[in-house]
Parts: structure tokens; C-alpha cells; sequence
């Protein structure tokens, strides 16, 4: 597994997830490839340490931690997340993170519009 991450660009993601559309998101240190469905949209993060999103509410949000660890305060509830557990954002209800290590996630939006395409992919 190891070789593949260095050989997938240091993701736990294949090319098949790499080639998605990346999301334009204006913190520093976080990308992701969106998948889009017609009502949702599932986002592949890929999360440098030491980032942090800040307080915030959106749409229901669930999420895996592929890899890493993440501090998320959801609801004004402290925890620490780690490899193989999931988290549930409810509906406009406030939470932040703060990534202690490198993190890789899946989660899933309940809104088709929670992300838009980076502008210089929508323009190829």
C-alpha cells in the first residue's frame, strides 16, 4: 500500500479518483476531487497538517478518515478522529477541524452546489 500512496502522488487515491475534478477551496494546504451526483457530492480530501477550517455550517456532512488525524469540534464538541472512524455533521450546525496530521477523507455533502470546479478545470 505504501509503494502505491508514493506512486498515487502521496494519496491513498488511484488516478481513476485523481483525474475528478478538483474543488476550489481557498484554504491553503487542502485539496480534493469532487464526484458528483445529481443531490449530493462526494469530495476526496487530501490534507496537509497543521491546516485548519475554521468555524462554519452547511449542509448534513458525513465522513471517513482514510488516513490521519483530525481534531473536529462539531456542535461545540471536542473530539479526535482517526483511521477507520466516521463523523456526521448535522444541518447548520457549527464545527471546525483542526488537522494534527496529514489526512486523507471522504465526505459526502447533502447539497449538489457545496463545492464548484476550480475555474482552470472548468475552462479546458
Amino acid at each position: 500500500m505504501e509503494n502505491l500512496a508514493k506512486k498515487w502522488g502521496g494519496t491513498p487515491y488511484p488516478e481513476m479518483i485523481r483525474t475528478l475534478p478538483e474543488i476550489d477551496i481557498q484554504l491553503k494546504g487542502i485539496r480534493g476531487w469532487l464526484l458528483q451526483a445529481k443531490d449530493k457530492q462526494v469530495v476526496f480530501f487530501d490534507i496537509q497538517p497543521a491546516c485548519e477550517v475554521p468555524p462554519h455550517s452547511h449542509c448534513d456532512q458525513w465522513g471517513f478518515v482514510v488516513e490521519g488525524e483530525v481534531r473536529m469540534v462539531i456542535g461545540g464538541k471536542s473530539r479526535v478522529y482517526r483511521k477507520g472512524e466516521w463523523y456526521f455533521v448535522p444541518e447548520r450546525v457549527v464545527h471546525s477541524a483542526i488537522f494534527l496530521t496529514k489526512v486523507n477523507a471522504i465526505d459526502i455533502f447533502d447539497d449538489p452546489k457545496r463545492y464548484r470546479v476550480k475555474r482552470e478545470q472548468t475552462e479546458k
